[in-house]
């Protein structure tokens, strides 16, 4: 329980100490005053021990920039991209504006205002969303560790990014992209092409469009994971760039699935993979080794987009779309769709191509027409309804 005691400062002054001992047993006091306002903490930091959300006010003075340090400490699971990605918000956006501030100084207002301030300077809603989503987990080792009551960076909310448009394309435009993107034109300044052109980069369109694998899945994928024989396609593992470096980890879901090849893509494939080890990759970068997608999207893909005459706004994802736009057209049902497209939940492919499903409801509708219409007599009943 904390007492108050008064006591007279060395220039004879009259004040009031608050003593209590924290959890850890160790006498803490603060000095006031004023009576009342001393009585007024002692409630307060009795109450704060009995339901245990007592701070330790000293801990709070501990810098911001020391809690994002230990935060950052254990994010060591994380894929390297996603860590690259965290350092820089708080290399570039969070210390310098809170590193050397006592955590426990900075409250909900004042995170508040920092938000809304980089929407209004221009920074991205993604970018936005992201600097809070950091905040808030520093702040929550702080408040699990004792350190602050309560994470000041609760109930914002962040902008909303505005969705990229998906674009689906016809089997005409795939074949377009392959083509183009198979013999690219000189290039300047002295430098050249691979003889021969890239036919695997033609191979690497067709497969895209017609495995819905994302970009990074397709650069980790081994020769090892396609079995030709079943035209299966095992996806288990996915690459990204993290400074500077290839990495290869779990999928975006860490998930494992299979995937059905389309007969025509298998005897591509065929002649394509004879040639190659087991534990080689199956699609490599324009000189050998990973194709690594930063410098192969801006250098072949995005060329091959204008070349081919699709819409500029065409990314490599869009393959992915187009794939999942086939499957649909085909009937599939939403559960298969999720399960080839790796997916964690159903409702995530019916938020992302449900706008797609109403052409298959008309089938639909057409479909049970013609069964009507087939058991239907000759001359039609007269069926009679009760009266209201």
């Amino acid at each position: 329980m904390a007492s108050i005691r008064p006591r007279t400062t060395p220039a004879g002054h009259r004040r009031w100490e608050v003593v209590y001992r924290g959890p850890d047993k160790r006498q803490r006091t603060k000095t006031f005053k004023r009576k009342t306002d001393a009585q007024r903490y002692a409630n307060t930091v009795e109450a704060d021990l009995l339901r245990h959300d007592w701070v330790d006010p000293q801990r709070g003075r501990q810098p911001f920039g020391e809690w994002a340090q230990r935060w950052s400490a254990t994010t060591t699971h994380l894929k390297p991209k996603t860590r690259e990605s965290y350092d820089s918000i708080l290399r570039n956006h969070l210390l310098p504006e809170f590193g050397s501030r006592p955590i426990a100084s900075i409250d909900h207002a004042e995170v508040l205002a920092y938000l809304s301030g980089l929407t209004n300077k221009g920074k991205g809603a993604g970018t936005v969303r992201n600097i809070r989503d950091v905040m808030r987990l520093v702040f929550k080792l702080a408040v699990r560790n004792g350190v602050v009551k309560t994470n000041p960076a609760d109930g914002i909310k962040a902008p909303r990014k505005a969705k990229s448009e998906m674009i689906f394309l016809t089997e005409d435009q795939v074949w377009t992209l392959a083509d183009v993107i198979k013999d690219p034109p000189p290039l300047q300044r002295g430098a050249s092409h691979r003889e021969g052109g890239y036919p695997d980069y033609a191979l690497l369109v067709l497969f895209a469009a017609y495995t819905g694998l994302r970009a990074g899945e397709i650069g980790a994928l081994r020769v090892s994971r396609i079995n030709l024989l079943r035209r299966r396609v095992e996806v288990s593992e996915s690459a990204d760039e993290a400074h500077g470096g290839f990495n290869i980890g779990p999928t975006k879901t860490y998930s494992r699935r299979s995937v059905g090849i389309p007969a025509p893509v298998v005897d591509m494939l065929t002649p394509y993979l004879a040639s190659k080890k087991q534990s080689d990759l199956a699609f490599e970068g324009p000189d050998g080794g990973p194709l690594r997608h930063s410098n192969w999207y801006p250098r072949h893909f995005k060329p091959a987009v204008v070349r081919a005459g699709l819409p500029r706004e065409t990314r490599f994802h869009d393959l992915r779309h187009t794939y999942a736009a086939f499957l649909i057209a085909e009937g599939a049902h939403p559960r298969a769709i999720m399960e080839r497209m790796g997916h964690s939940t159903i409702n995530v492919t019916l938020g992302t191509y449900g706008h797609l499903f109403p052409a298959i409801d008309e089938q639909l509708d057409d479909a049970l027409a013609l069964r009507f219409a087939r058991a239907a007599p000759q001359s039609p009943r007269v069926v009679r309804l009760p009266r209201p």
